[in-house]
C-alpha cells in the first residue's frame, strides 16, 4: 500500500479502485514524516541501535508507550464492562497482545504468509488480504517491510455490541516499506524509515473459548 503496504491491483477500474481503498483502510497511511534509511549492519555484531537491550546482536528499540484509558472516561467504563463479561480481561494485557498481533499481521502480509494471517483476521479482512497477496504474486512483486519500532499503542475506542466486544487501537510505528517489481526495481513505497499511523479494530465474542481478538477493520489514523 502506498501507505505502508502498496499493492498494484490489475483488474477492471471499478474493482481495482474498490480493493485499493479497502487495503488503504486496512493497512494505515504515512504521516508525511520520513527519516533517512537506517545504516547497514557493520561487522558480526550487526546494526547497533542505542536505547534498548541487544538481542542476538541487534539493539532492540525501546518499548512503546501504552497508556490505558482512565476508569472514569467513557472508554474506561466500557472496558470495565468488557472485563465483567470476559474473565481475565485486562486493558494493559490486551494492548500487549494487540501490539504482538500488529507485528505478526504486518510482517505476515508482507511475506504473503496466509497461514499465519488466517487465525488473526476476521473472514472479511482475510479475504481482502488473500486477494492482495495473490495479485502481488501474479505481478511478480515482492514486499519488504521492517517494523523498526512501535512508538505508541493506545486504546481509542471500545464498544459492546450484544455479546461482541470491539476495541480500536491506535498504532504509531516507524517502518520501512517498499515494493520491488520482477526486475528488482522499487516501484512503490520508500527505503526511508517512515512514521505510519493505523487505527485497528479488534473484535471478540465475549465468553468464547477462543481467546483471540481478531482484526475486524482498520483505517488511517
Amino acid at each position: 500500500m502506498h501507505t505502508g503496504f502498496p499493492v498494484d491491483i490489475v483488474l477492471l477500474a471499478l474493482v481495482a479502485g474498490f480493493l485499493v481503498l479497502r487495503l488503504r483502510s486496512v493497512l494505515g497511511r504515512r504521516t508525511g514524516y520520513e527519516r533517512p534509511p537506517m545504516p547497514e549492519p557493520t561487522g558480526a555484531g550487526g546494526m547497533q541501535r542505542p536505547g534498548g537491550p541487544v538481542i542476538e546482536g541487534v539493539a532492540e528499540p525501546p518499548r512503546s508507550t501504552r497508556p490505558v484509558p482512565a476508569p472514569h472516561t467513557v472508554v474506561g467504563q466500557t472496558l470495565a464492562r468488557i472485563a465483567q463479561a470476559e474473565r481475565g480481561f485486562d486493558p494493559a494485557r490486551f494492548l500487549d497482545g494487540a501490539e504482538a498481533s500488529f507485528r505478526r499481521i504486518v510482517l505476515a502480509f508482507a511475506a504473503g504468509d496466509l497461514a499465519a494471517l488466517r487465525p488473526l483476521l476476521t473472514p472479511g479482512v482475510f479475504a481482502t488480504f488473500e486477494q492482495a497477496v495473490a495479485q502481488r504474486a501474479e505481478a511478480g512483486e515482492t514486499q519488504h517491510t521492517e517494523i523498526v519500532r512501535i512508538v505508541e499503542a493506545t486504546i481509542d475506542e471500545a464498544e459492546l455490541l450484544g455479546g461482541e466486544a470491539v476495541i480500536v487501537v491506535r498504532f504509531v510505528s516507524d517502518q520501512q516499506n517498499y515494493t520491488r517489481d520482477r526486475q528488482g526495481q522499487v516501484i512503490a513505497g520508500t527505503e526511508a524509515m517512515t512514521e505510519i499511523v493505523d487505527l485497528w479494530s479488534f473484535e471478540k465474542s465475549l465468553g468464547a473459548a477462543d481467546p483471540t481478538w481478531r482484526l475486524a477493520a482498520a483505517r488511517s489514523g
